[in-house]
């Protein structure tokens, strides 16, 4: 299933700004960053479930605010991208130089 996570964390002190790395971090480990604080990650219930958990775990829930979004499949007919596209499908055969 394709997810998007999209965050936004509260940096105005030195702990939220680490909170901010480590929770790219985690979203990195899944998927791809499509803008500063969004990610698309290609994933299956099991790694949904560890996402959300490890998710849960860095953010403040009273200083910051996480949104996880199950997209539609097939992805292309419910996604429309404008300007530079940098997509990666996890799915397709990847073409190593």
């Amino acid at each position: 299933m394709w997810v998007v996570v999209c965050y936004d964390v509260n940096t105005e002190t030195r702990e939220g700004r680490r909170r901010l790395r480590r929770v790219a971090q985690v979203c990195k480990d899944y998927g791809q960053r499509v803008q500063k604080s969004v990610f698309e990650c290609q994933v299956d219930e099991m790694k949904f479930e560890q996402l959300r958990r490890k998710l849960l775990k860095e953010v403040k829930l009273e200083l910051d605010n996480l949104r996880l979004y199950r997209l539609t499949e097939p992805r292309d007919r419910h996604v429309e991208q404008y300007g530079v596209v940098r997509t990666v499908f996890f799915d397709e055969e990847t073409l190593v130089v």
